[in-house]
């Protein structure tokens, strides 16, 4: 009589851990990138009151006959699955579409996870909530990301200043009429900088010589760079000079006139090999050059691949830093930390840290975030399962004091 009270005891206890389990998780219903957990059950130990025989020549077998003693829990498992999308066009909130969770740093420990709403400390570093601070490998000054380093903390450093480039090469592309008359005149304008990032107004004309012939001038706050040039194009309309690399032969401002171009440091080399020469309109552009004027940082954006990019005031766009994103051959064996955060647990195995969309890692959104996963119609049902379930063992262990109280009445 006393296995079944003790038996419905552990009932007891196993499903007020269900009922904990699930009340955590609605408690977590609109909490970002939380994952929810389900309880597992599994019975303990039995007691033999019989042990099975094996058949005999003479007589069959018999099997074991075994009591239960009760309930334990086995587990409280990780539900890993997807949670909703929740826009909110906030740039600091970023999203991992796929396994893998951010690194972050609280103190000299690091943690992992899936919620990604971050912001800016007085410092320009990109932190959670909880103060943690997010974690992967910024760039150097020409915008290089060496992503083989060891993580370190992220920064935006807003208001930072890019020091000005001089322009050392272009391109210029697009058509030229094959059926242009000689003699006529097309031109196309860009913008180049010196040394000290002052804007030069530059101009590519060219001038029909022939069949398949046009002179080429390059032409910079009105003085001459480049004085016909020869541009010239097979019977198919393709450029055949300059010929390979298809590049006009370098030219140094300041050496041709020091007094216009005092700044400008070294020769500049203008690509031709995007021009061709077929039937129709010309749609000459000069769509590029390396140059660029002093600028601060205006805003970022966040790529697939977790590169942060810069966005200059002056047109540049840099990369700034990556962030990092962990994978583990198990995350249910993650240990919660707190403040959504996990940190690695003696079955998790080691975090794989690296790039997002590599090695099985998810790909990283900006402006959204990751919903709870938690189902409310499911953890529902579940209060009513644990609910009965509590109620039942209740109902053991009244019935067997009923009929251990009739045992006693039996002296009476």
């Amino acid at each position: 009589m006393l296995r079944s009270m003790f038996s419905a005891i552990s009932g007891l206890r196993a499903h007020q851990t269900k009922m904990d389990v699930t009340g955590n998780n609605i408690a977590n219903v609109n909490t970002v990138g939380f994952k929810g957990s389900q309880t597992v059950f599994q019975d303990t130990l039995s007691q033999v009151i019989r042990a099975g025989g094996a058949p005999a020549a003479d007589r069959g077998g018999s099997n074991p006959a075994q009591v239960g003693l009760g309930v334990k829990v086995a587990g409280v498992s990780t539900n890993w699955t997807q949670g909703a999308t929740q826009s909110t066009g906030r740039s600091t909130d970023f999203m991992i579409e796929g396994d893998g969770s951010f690194v972050t740093r609280a103190g000299t420990e690091q943690l992992y996870t899936r919620a990604g709403s971050f912001d800016f400390d007085g410092s320009g570093k990109l932190v959670t909530p909880s103060g943690s601070i997010l974690q992967g490998w910024m760039a150097d000054a020409n915008g290089v990301v060496n992503k083989n380093g060891p993580v370190t903390d992220l920064s935006v450093p807003y208001g930072q200043l890019v020091n000005p480039k001089a322009s050392t090469s272009g391109s210029v592309e697009g058509n030229l009429p094959s059926d242009a008359v000689v003699g006529t005149v097309l031109q196309t304008n860009t913008k180049m900088y010196d040394a000290q990032g002052v804007e030069q107004d530059v101009s590519y004309t060219f001038t029909k010589m022939g069949a398949n012939d046009w002179d080429m001038d390059v032409v910079a706050n009105g003085i001459t760079l480049v004085n016909n040039a020869t541009v010239s194009f097979d019977a198919s309309g393709v450029l055949t000079a300059p010929t390979a690399p298809a590049s006009l032969a370098p030219f140094n401002p300041a050496t041709i006139n020091a007094g216009a171009f005092p700044s400008w440091p070294g020769p500049v080399t203008i690509d031709l090999s995007g021009i061709s020469q077929f039937g129709g309109s010309s749609d000459v552009t000069a769509p590029q050059q390396d140059g660029y004027a002093l600028g601060s940082l205006q805003s970022f954006q966040l790529g697939n691949d977790g590169t942060i990019m810069g966005v200059y005031s002056n047109g540049l766009r840099q990369p700034l830093g990556q962030l990092a994103v962990a994978s583990f051959n198990n995350p249910s064996g993650l240990e919660k930390a707190g403040g959504s955060s996990f940190r690695v647990g003696d079955n998790s195995g080691v975090a794989m840290v690296g790039l997002a969309g590599a090695g099985g890692r998810g790909v990283l959104n900006s402006g959204a975030l990751e919903m709870s996963n938690v189902d409310l119609a499911e953890e529902f049902t579940g209060l009513i399962v644990a609910q009965r379930g509590f109620q039942a063992n209740s109902r053991v262990i009244t019935s067997s004091d009923e009929i251990l109280q009739d045992l006693v009445n039996l002296k009476r």
